[in-house]
């Protein structure tokens, strides 16, 4: 697996060599310097997400209705922070 990294420059200019890339692995693409994107080819995004179900399937699941669970209110959450 190839790793290639790419200003946003280069990716605007070159998209099809950043295409043929991600066939090798991923690509990164930066802004000003940083990670900002990633190219994957479709074989390695469906590897990458293979077996992990939505959450909406899983709430749907038969069963579900029955197992606890409660969502602690936001002033249970919240803290008091001293700024002085």
């Amino acid at each position: 697996m190839t790793i290639t990294t790419l200003s946003s420059r280069e990716f605007n200019q070159h998209t099809s060599e950043a295409k043929k890339a991600a066939n090798n692995g991923p690509v990164f693409i930066t802004d000003r310097g940083s990670p900002a994107h990633v190219l994957l080819s479709i074989k390695d995004y469906q590897r990458l997400t293979e077996g992990q179900q939505k959450i909406a399937d899983l709430l749907a699941m038969p069963g579900v209705e029955d197992i606890d669970f409660e969502i602690p209110a936001m002033r249970e959450l919240a803290r008091s922070e001293d700024f002085t």
